[in-house]
């Protein structure tokens, strides 16, 4: 591969990551879904990391796989920004807390 071509695909990737990628660290915002049982469940959580594709949650519950969850960011604000994604992870931490990754509906 030559040196433009290797320079070109690097900056790409960089301008890529940027522009998708958010640090969301500690970010609040809040989410809504319906459980198992068809209870409404809403809580204010922190958001970890925030993509185009989807979102990393720390939460201190488990959401079921699947499970289509609300998320609410500034939901004070009256420009707030409501998305909708599905749970396609949520792995127990060694904290008692659960990671959950939603993937955005598009």
């Amino acid at each position: 591969m030559s040196d433009d071509i290797q320079t070109t695909n690097n900056q790409e990737g960089e301008e890529r990551r940027k522009s998708f990628r958010l640090d969301m660290e500690k970010e609040l915002v809040d989410i809504t879904w319906t459980n198992d049982s068809g209870q409404e469940l809403n809580k204010k959580i922190v958001c970890v990391d925030f993509s185009k594709g989807g979102l990393k949650l720390d939460c201190d519950q488990s959401i079921a796989i699947n499970t289509e969850v609300t998320i609410t960011f500034k939901a004070a604000a009256e420009n707030c920004q409501i998305l909708k994604g599905k749970v396609i992870r949520c792995l127990e931490q060694d904290n008692g807390w659960f990671e959950v990754a939603l993937k955005l509906n598009q």
